[in-house]
């Protein structure tokens, strides 16, 4: 057999067992995504909710005040919703670039000199003025890193890892200042050494999802895509640099649709409370959502979005925040009429005229406008 053959043998055989790990999906009804972090441990109930979702990213700190770490406090949560539903695939999360303090690895991380990104005047705290940011140009940190996640993803009930982070490294203005222009690039240069080892790393059955499809990029993300098995989606409306918001948005919907008819699992998520400005425009923050009836026009707008871009593989949450603990999510364990009413498949791609958008489903025509951010939708299901 030849190098190239082998070559050829082994890519088709891990692109083979991914297939075979990619989560359920169905148009039957709204195909649904979970995202979610508590501090303290679920509970029977939320552990049974969570177990109805077909793709599921435990988030950093979950269950680290009861279980003493993220690690282990996300492999409990794991293996409570594998006992009720085996076929739920369970992502990792681990932040590229920031340092989240609330790991076991953190004690690791500790023996390594120089581990973090440091400014002229030697402070480390750089993201937010508050949080350090890995050195990734340090090979200790990459090995420590790959290592970490690897011994999490290796469980037997964790299916694949959740990058974050990705943004930060990948945006060229982002620290730059800070940290001078040869150790940003130096920087960009060992992400792209990491995401190429990291399959081999965690293995071939294991998924990886990231957050990478933003329209802020030339080619959205899509370049950077072939390091994934798919993208989680935030940050979608707010403009960056010169663009206006609707060509921003068309963007990133054309991004969508392009990943997501290749094939690539799509996490797509929006927010309901109104957004707020964060640095460069990089990661989402939003303020508390408004009354019933906003919120409801909001979640219409963004569940029509999300039709318009979805396709096999592809999964929607709208979102009140991440985070569960103290009972104040609007989204988290609620019964919203429109997840259980029949959808059926498409009948065709989305149709664009403009910045209005039109798709029909066996049960359902959706109308979106991204400019007057107003949207309908027609379910002809019971």
């Amino acid at each position: 057999m030849t190098i190239g053959s082998i070559a050829i043998g082994t890519l088709f055989y891990c692109r083979n067992a991914v297939a075979q790990r990619l989560p359920d999906f169905s148009w039957d009804t709204v195909p649904r995504y979970m995202h979610v972090r508590k501090a303290t441990a679920f509970t029977p109930e939320e552990v049974a909710y969570l177990a109805t979702f077909p793709l599921l990213t435990f988030e950093k700190t979950t269950g680290k005040m009861d279980s003493g770490s993220t690690e282990r406090g996300t492999l409990l949560a794991a293996e409570a919703v594998k006992a009720i539903n085996p076929r739920t695939k369970i992502l990792y999360y681990r932040n590229i670039l920031v340092h989240y303090s609330s790991y076991d690895a953190d004690a690791a991380l500790k023996s390594i000199p120089s581990a973090f990104l440091v400014d002229a005047e030697g402070s480390a705290k750089l993201v937010r003025n508050t949080v350090p940011a890995y050195d990734l140009s340090n090979s200790a940190v990459q090995d420590w890193w790959i290592d970490s996640a690897k011994m999490v993803c290796t469980n037997e009930f964790i299916d694949g890892l959740f990058v974050d982070g990705n943004i930060k490294v990948l945006a060229p203005g982002y620290l730059q200042r800070q940290v001078g222009a040869d150790k940003k690039a130096a920087v960009l240069k060992a992400y792209h050494e990491m995401m190429k080892r990291l399959p081999e790393a965690i293995g071939p059955e294991k998924l990886i999802v990231a957050n990478i499809l933003r329209a802020r990029f030339p080619k959205a993300g899509l370049d950077y895509l072939d390091y994934f098995d798919g993208s989680y989606i935030e940050c979608f409306e707010q403009a960056v640099g010169k663009m206006k918001r609707e060509e921003y948005i068309a963007k990133g919907i054309a991004a969508i649709q392009s990943a997501a008819r290749k094939g690539k699992i799509i996490a797509f998520t929006m927010g309901m409370g109104e957004a707020k400005d964060t640095e460069m425009g990089i990661d989402e923050a939003r303020g508390r959502t408004g009354n019933s009836s906003e919120v409801q026009e909001r979640f219409v707008y963004a569940l029509a979005t999300y039709l318009i871009c979805a396709e096999r593989y592809s999964y929607f949450l709208p979102h009140d925040g991440y985070g569960v603990d103290g009972g104040t999510n609007r989204f988290w364990m609620k019964n919203i009429p429109e997840f259980a009413r029949p959808l059926g498949a498409p009948k065709g791609l989305a149709i664009q005229d403009g910045w209005r958008y039109t798709r029909e489903f066996e049960h359902a025509s959706v109308r979106v406008d991204i400019q007057t951010e107003k949207a309908n939708i027609v379910w002809h299901g019971k």
